[in-house]
């Protein structure tokens, strides 16, 4: 989508621009918000998170920031204290432009792991910013972040009188533990710290944490949101379905652009003991080569989810007697299928969108996964992503 100035929230101004990482595409953006905002973040739980999630965290401690800094195409981790020191200065420099506290500034990265940031090109680049903001273009800051990406993600809301926006990149190394997956949102609601924080959370755990491109956790990634409270206090149930509706939006945003992919895989798994054992079926579905290839061909190898549900070995409770598995409206197993069946289910693989349901029927709880299929695309991609 095209964001319209009717959807944009008030109060928050936007520099982008390239600065010469890797390309010639846009490759930095600075969000800044006129006034200091309510805010929280969440992010990777790689053991080797990059030097922007470290000094992010830090930035968020007091749930306060006025700005997010973006460097695509260097994801800036694995340098050391040297790749500590250039974030520090490109944060230090955006702080003396804008006139933003350090401390209220957070910073993101992303891109090819172990290369330094390019920080004389950063230095020149980056001189009067400050006289260079416009009133935020979401549009073009949604493009500013991309790296493999081959779609700007964006979607928005109004709940009240606020608007509601969100932004994200990521099309590989995703399988959120929190994916290379970077989102952020920017409201003019007014919302406390507690709520914000609560709402947030539990958003992403149940979005952004089922998504799952290739079973790779990112070193970089990070989700944050901003509110300026500009428009005044919002309805929290509204504001949280808001946000919702838009996370759920750019999640099968992401899925649709995997790297190489070709269709979305939604796997649902019900009457399970509870949320997490749902959960991690689903994505012992969702995350298996076998499946994504099956979907990939159309290939009514329905098997391959019995064998990804088997592997959750520890789940004792699961017994394969009772479990029952669907595509879209065909029920697999437990089944005999005929050639007619099979071509059916040929039919359903061969979709835009692949539905696969699982009811363990052992309890009441349920949970949603997405992710996509894995094609000859997403070996090209990544066999020649640092060149």
């Amino acid at each position: 989508m095209s964001l319209t100035p009717s959807l944009t929230p008030q109060g928050f101004q936007t520099f982008i621009t390239n600065l010469g990482i890797k390309d010639s595409t846009d490759d930095f953006v600075l969000i800044k918000s006129d006034v200091p905002c309510v805010a929280d973040g969440v992010f990777t739980q790689s053991l080797f998170a990059g030097t922007s999630v470290t000094i992010s965290r830090r930035n968020l401690k007091d749930n306060q920031a006025q700005g997010i800094v973006v460097i695509s195409k260097n994801a800036n981790v694995a340098n050391g204290a040297i790749g500590t020191t250039d974030a520090e200065e490109v944060i230090q420099i955006v702080a003396t432009e804008t006139g933003i506290s350090p401390d209220n500034i957070v910073i993101a990265s992303t891109g090819v792991i172990g290369r330094r940031y390019p920080i004389e090109k950063i230095r020149a680049g980056l001189l009067g910013i400050g006289n260079k903001l416009t009133t935020a273009n979401f549009n073009l800051a949604a493009r500013g972040i991309m790296t493999t990406d081959t779609v700007p993600k964006l979607a928005a809301r109004q709940v009240g009188n606020a608007k509601l926006v969100g932004i994200a990149k990521g099309v590989g190394m995703i399988e959120p533990n929190m994916a290379t997956m970077l989102a952020f949102f920017f409201t003019d609601a007014a919302i406390s710290a507690d709520v914000l924080r609560s709402i947030f959370r539990s958003i992403v755990d149940k979005t952004f944490n089922c998504l799952s491109v290739d079973t790779d956790t990112s070193t970089s990634d990070t989700a944050i949101i901003l509110a300026n409270g500009l428009a005044g206090a919002v309805s929290e149930s509204e504001f949280a379905i808001a946000l919702q509706e838009i996370a759920n939006e750019l999640v099968l945003k992401i899925a649709r652009d995997g790297e190489g992919a070709t269709k979305v895989i939604e796997v649902t798994v019900d009457s399970a003991l509870n949320y997490v054992q749902a959960k991690k079926v689903a994505k012992a579905i969702v995350n298996s080569p076998l499946v994504k290839t099956a979907v990939y061909g159309a290939d009514p190898n329905w098997g391959r989810v019995a064998m990804a549900i088997g592997k959750c070995e520890d789940e004792l409770s699961i017994n394969p007697e009772n479990i029952v598995i669907r595509f879209d409206n065909i029920q697999v197993y437990p089944n005999i299928l005929n050639e007619d069946n099979l071509d059916e289910l040929r039919q359903v693989m061969s979709q835009d969108k692949v539905n696969i349901h699982v009811s363990l029927n052992i309890g009441e709880a349920i949970a949603t996964v997405w992710g996509c299929d894995l094609s000859e695309g997403y070996v090209e991609i990544n066999g020649k992503y640092s060149t």
